[in-house]
């Protein structure tokens, strides 16, 4: 959530935000809300002139002056009326006003580029070699159908399309990829492992800004709970409503869960494999820090999800989101995109945003500089560490061999059990 005193001095910075977002808001609502919010605040002032005037009612009545009295009780119910009507007004004027305040976008840092959409985004660079094959690589969906290590068809009977099932294989080289990734997070760069609830209620998502915004994506329990979308919701909330102090910044977080999201997602390749699903596993990174070290720590965030592509051996490039591109809550994002030889083209595999303010003040995390100081609020930001299912598509297409067998990358070997490869099917 953005400042309310932005909306109150300058509003022509949430202008040009939303300019350079191309994002569709009546912020003229927004001004003219917030001023009559103040204004109606002054019912303080009411009640201050309501007990001064009752106080000196009793005066009126011990000096005698029945008269005066009476004139003062006409006018203290004509205030209390008064104060009646303001208290009724002001609490549906403040719905109003937060309730839009929730759905206000993030203000974008300067240095993201003013774009329509992903055509806009600049390539900042490009790691490693993509792969040259003797032979036409296939998909990752018909490699693994081919193997047996992939089930979508039982996967559809079990639950519903755009559900898959890992088998033999598939699973475990899954599993090893979490279990690396974690290794690496956790023992190299100094990310505390959370094993987090996969269900959340309404405040947690709202304090991610996933909700109201992204309602229609969240699969909703009778309960009223939410399934997560990402383990962004609960690793953000882990501080919600406390004050931390400056000694325990930064707080580093990873965890690996299943996501869940009903979103649609496009036609074509977007809808077959691995790429768009309604439950997939992602290992994430979370961080607080404070506003000082945010530009850096995001950075540093980036840089460790990199690290799991470069060890991986799968090319990759990154991408700096550009204003019409980036999501609701970030002020800037880092999209890491991974080379899909048998698609034939890039696809997004993490995405690292920091997102300054606009998460802690809807979770309510703060922290003092200073033991004696007012609190501030933290600097939020996250990104995947990377999504699990994806980097198995791009294991199996990179690694692909002419004889149908998958390379298993040197990395996971020892996570299952010296495996070298993944044969060929038979016949």
């Amino acid at each position: 959530m953005i400042d309310h005193r932005i909306v109150r001095e300058t509003p022509e910075i949430i202008r040009e935000a939303l300019r350079r977002r191309r994002f569709e808001y009546d912020l003229d609502r927004l001004i003219e809300l917030e001023a009559r919010r103040r204004e109606l605040l002054q019912v303080e002032n009411l009640r201050a002139e309501k007990n001064r005037l009752s106080n000196e009612i009793g005066a009126a009545y011990r000096e005698g002056d029945e008269q005066r009295a009476e004139e003062l009780k006409e006018r203290v119910a004509e205030i209390s009326a008064q104060i009646e009507a303001q208290e009724e007004e002001l609490e549906r004027v403040e719905e109003q006003f937060h309730a839009m305040m929730l759905e206000l976008p993030n203000i974008p840092l300067d240095e993201v580029p003013e774009g329509d959409g992903e055509e806009d985004n600049p390539v900042l660079y490009e790691w490693g070699d993509r792969p040259e094959f003797s032979f036409e690589p296939l998909p990752h969906w018909e490699l693994a159908e081919r193997l047996g290590i992939l089930d979508f068809e039982r996967a559809a009977k079990i639950a519903a399309a755009r559900f898959t099932m890992n088998v033999g294989a598939g699973a475990t080289i899954e599993r090893a990829l979490i279990n690396f990734m974690l290794d690496v997070h956790t023992r190299e760069h100094g990310y505390t492992e959370v094993v987090p609830p996969y269900l959340a209620n309404t405040r947690s998502l709202i304090g991610t800004a996933t909700l109201p915004k992204f309602e229609q994506d969240q699969f909703k329990t009778r309960e009223g709970l939410y399934l997560i979308p990402t383990a962004e919701v609960p690793l953000t909330n882990m501080h919600q409503d406390e004050i931390l102090s400056a000694e325990e910044l930064p707080k580093y977080y990873a965890a690996y869960t299943a996501c869940f999201r009903r979103e649609a997602g496009s036609a074509g390749q977007e809808s077959r494999g691995l790429i768009r699903l309604h439950q997939f596993n992602k290992v994430e990174l979370m961080k607080f820090v404070t506003p000082e070290t945010a530009d850096e720590e995001l950075e540093r965030l980036t840089l460790n999800a990199e690290e799991i592509l470069k060890r991986l051996e799968l090319p990759y490039r990154r991408i700096l989101l550009c204003t019409g591109d980036m999501g609701f809550q970030p002020q800037r994002t880092f999209d890491l995109e991974v080379w899909m030889p048998g698609m034939n083209r890039w696809v997004e595999i993490s995405s690292c945003s920091q997102y300054g303010e606009f998460q802690a003040r809807r979770a309510g995390t703060r922290y003092r500089p200073e033991p004696e100081a007012s609190p501030r609020y933290v600097h939020t930001m996250n990104g995947s560490g990377v999504a699990a299912g994806r980097c198995l598509a791009a294991v199996l297409e990179n690694y692909q061999q002419e004889d149908g067998s998958i390379a298993v990358p040197d990395v996971l070997r020892p996570y299952v059990g010296g495996l070298v490869e993944i044969p060929a099917p038979v016949g």
